[in-house]
């Protein structure tokens, strides 16, 4: 495995230039890409956040002047793409924007307004409706994992403790099932009904916001879940293109997390469950490194048209999970980026 190959492969294929304008950058969302895509007008903003969060990760692994210019370049282009405005009208989006942006900041970067603004919506974004938790969207009825979990963990971070716990709560009282373990996707508050849909990131988010709390075994118990029901033969589960593409290496990103700081035996467990991912990602990807959109089985090539590989967000997936995997093992992390 060769983290620094996957970062190289995704960064030549899908940085470009916004509307042409000299330093600025940000990830086309298509490779090869589309009218829309070569103009960003096909951006998404969260695809976005994950790819500048990931070059977040390159940068720790293996320091660069480079990519640190290249990371400011994005930031100030992620505000120019969004029309002047860090925010829109989702709160998972600009949760995981906060994330990224956080971590950003640990690199000496300002990004004090842009955490701000992050920080207000997503604080007003509580209500007592279904007993808590923030909406999926601003005029929506839908409370979910995906706003409450990172955004649980960016409170956290913030150093918001009594929020993040109100919010992780109320994730383990309303969408944890007790049988499995698993965290559901969300709640519709006009009727009270669960959306039980299992997706790999719910699990991940809510990890993630127990690690912040120091919840261990609420933590443990998601490790316990994610390996016996999301991860057959011991590979994270895939879960397609699109918005999917993303969804296993988010769990990823915080399985890596808890194999360095859990306990007990979860921790062996979480260690194994990226390591042995990583290896099956980067041994089914066709040559460049183009990574699978299931990492349990080879990239389609030539890859057909419709082929969910070309969506940016299954590339950073695999690159994330690459990264996830090398802060476990130096044996993934290959030559420096430019070696």
């Amino acid at each position: 495995m060769d983290v620094s190959a996957a970062e190289r492969a995704v960064t030549s294929r899908h940085l470009r230039r916004v509307w042409a304008l000299p330093g600025t950058v940000l990830g086309r969302s298509g490779w090869p890409p589309s009218p829309g895509q070569r103009l960003h007008w096909h951006w998404n903003y969260w695809w976005q956040a994950h790819l500048l969060d990931t070059l977040v990760d390159a940068q720790l692994r293996a320091a660069s002047p480079e990519r640190l210019a290249l990371i400011r370049s994005f930031v100030r282009s992620v505000r120019l793409r969004n029309f002047g405005r860090w925010t829109n009208d989702y709160y998972d989006d600009i949760a995981w924007l906060g994330l990224a942006l956080q971590r950003v900041q640990s690199l000496g970067i300002d990004v004090g307004p842009a955490l701000a603004a992050i920080d207000t919506q997503l604080l007003s974004g509580w209500t007592a409706a279904a007993g808590g938790g923030i909406w999926w969207r601003r005029g929506d009825d839908f409370k979910n994992a995906p706003a409450n979990g990172p955004a649980a963990i960016f409170h956290a971070r913030s150093g918001n403790l009594s929020r993040a716990r109100e919010m992780t709560d109320w994730l383990t009282s309303t969408l944890v099932d007790p049988a499995s373990g698993l965290v559901w996707d969300g709640i519709r508050t006009d009727t009270g009904e669960l959306v039980k849909h299992i997706y790999t990131y719910c699990q991940g988010v809510y990890l993630g916001a127990c690690l912040e709390l120091s919840s261990m075994d609420n933590a443990a118990r998601t490790v316990r879940a994610v390996a016996t029901h999301c991860a057959p033969d011991g590979v994270i589960r895939g879960q397609g293109g699109g918005d999917g593409g993303l969804f296993g290496a988010i769990l990823a990103r915080y399985l890596a997390l808890a194999a360095q700081a859990l306990p007990g035996p979860e921790a062996s467990v979480a260690r194994s469950l990226v390591l042995d991912s990583a290896q099956a990602c980067w041994s089914g990807a066709a040559e460049g490194p183009v990574f699978s959109a299931y990492w349990d089985r080879s990239t389609p090539w030539p890859l057909p048209a419709d082929a969910p590989e070309r969506d940016m967000s299954v590339q950073v997936g695999g690159w994330m999970l690459l990264e996830a995997a090398a802060t476990l093992s130096p044996d993934v992390a290959g030559p420096p980026v430019g070696g």
